[in-house]
C-alpha cells in the first residue's frame, strides 16, 4: 500500500494508531495559524487527531489530488458551523512515512472558525 494510499486510509477511518505508524518520528508539521513550523510525531499526532474531529466532519471531501513522486497537493473542502472551508494539504512523503505536512485554508473567515475550534479541542487534550 502506497503511503498516499494510507493517509487516505486514516483519513477515512480515523485511526489514530494508523496515524502514528504513518508518522515519521521527526516529522515536521506547518500549521496555517502558527508562525513557525513544529517538529515531532507528539506534535503532529495531537494536531491531526484535532482536526480530523473538527474538519473531517460528515461534509469533508477531498476536491482534487495531485501526487508525484512522493509529494502530493490534496485540496479539500468541508462545512463547519455553516461556514466555507477550503484548504490544501501538501505531504511529503519518504520511505513510506509522512515526513513533512503543510496545511493551508482559506476563506479568513473559515480560518478564524478552524483555529478557534482547534485551539478549544487542543486545550481540552
Amino acid at each position: 500500500m502506497s503511503a498516499l494510499h494510507s493517509w487516505h486510509n486514516v483519513v477515512r477511518t480515523r485511526d489514530p494508531n494508523e496515524l502514528a505508524i504513518l508518522l515519521a518520528e521527526d516529522v515536521v508539521f506547518h500549521s496555517p495559524v502558527m508562525h513557525r513550523a513544529m517538529r515531532g510525531r507528539a506534535f503532529a499526532m495531537a494536531y491531526l487527531t484535532a482536526a480530523m474531529q473538527i474538519i473531517g466532519n460528515p461534509n469533508f471531501r477531498y476536491v482534487r489530488e495531485i501526487a508525484v513522486g512522493d509529494e502530493a497537493l490534496l485540496e479539500f473542502e468541508t462545512e463547519i458551523d455553516g461556514v466555507y472551508v477550503n484548504g490544501v494539504d501538501l505531504i511529503r512523503f519518504c520511505d513510506g512515512k509522512i515526513v513533512d505536512f503543510k496545511v493551508m485554508l482559506r476563506p479568513t473567515k473559515a480560518l478564524e472558525v478552524v483555529q478557534a475550534k482547534m485551539a478549544e479541542r487542543l486545550q481540552k487534550n
